[in-house]
C-alpha cells in the first residue's frame, strides 16, 4: 500500500465532509432548528475517522518514522502538525458538547456551532494543504525506500484491523456529504459516488 496516496485520498473525503458540516451548521442557524443527532454524526466521523483513524496513522506511523529518520518532533513541520491536531480536537469538543447538551439550542448556541464549524473547517483545510504540499513530499523525498514501504505496510495492517468500522465510517461520510455538502460545493452530475477507492 502507498501510504501517502492513502492519506491524501482520506484528505479528499475529509474535505467533502467539512463542506457538509459547514452547510449543515449554516442551515441550522438559518432555520433556527435543533438537530443534535445530526451534529453528533459529524462529530462521530471527525473523531473516529479524521482523528483516531487518519491522524492516528499520521502520528503513530508516518510521523514516528520521520522522527526515527532524523526529523525533529519538537520543532519544524511535525511539531506544527501535532499542534494543529490538538487545536482541532479542542474545536470538536465544543461541537460534541453542543450535540450532547440537554436543552434545545438557543440562537447563541447555533451561532457558536456555525462559528466553530467554520473555524474548524478553515483550520483543517489549511492543515491538509500543508501536509499535501509540504510534509508528505518531504517524507517521500527523505525517507529511505524501505522506511516508506514499512510505513505502507503498517498503514495496511491498521486498515485491516479496523475494516468493519472503517467501512461504516465511509458509509457515514457518503451520507453526510450527500445530505449536506451540495449546498457548499456541488459535485458535477457525472462525479463518481462513494470513496471505496481511498482505502
Amino acid at each position: 500500500m502507498d501510504a501517502i496516496e492513502l492519506l491524501m485520498g482520506e484528505h479528499r473525503m475529509i474535505e467533502r465532509v467539512l463542506d457538509g458540516l459547514v452547510g449543515f451548521t449554516e442551515e441550522v442557524q438559518r432555520k433556527g432548528t435543533t438537530e443534535k443527532e445530526e451534529l453528533g454524526r459529524f462529530v462521530r466521523f471527525v473523531r473516529e475517522f479524521a482523528d483516531a483513524g487518519h491522524h492516528g496513522k499520521e502520528e503513530d506511523i508516518l510521523f514516528a518514522s520521520m522522527v526515527e529518520h532524523g526529523f525533529p518532533r519538537e520543532g519544524g513541520p511535525i511539531a506544527v502538525m501535532l499542534h494543529e491536531h490538538e487545536q482541532g480536537r479542542g474545536l470538536v469538543r465544543i461541537l460534541r458538547d453542543r450535540a450532547e447538551q440537554a436543552a434545545p439550542w438557543s440562537d447563541a448556541d447555533r451561532q457558536e456551532i456555525a462559528s466553530v464549524a467554520d473555524g474548524f473547517a478553515r483550520m483543517l483545510r489549511a492543515h491538509i494543504h500543508k501536509e499535501d504540499a509540504i510534509l508528505y513530499p518531504m517524507a517521500e523525498q527523505h525517507l529511505p525506500a524501505d522506511a516508506l514501504a514499512a510505513v505502507g505496510d503498517a498503514c495496511d495492517a491498521y486498515q485491516r484491523d479496523r475494516a468493519p468500522q472503517h467501512e461504516a465510517l465511509h458509509a457515514l461520510a457518503d451520507e453526510l456529504i450527500r445530505r449536506h455538502a451540495a449546498a457548499v460545493h456541488p459535485e458535477p452530475t457525472d462525479a463518481p459516488r462513494g470513496f471505496g477507492c481511498c482505502g
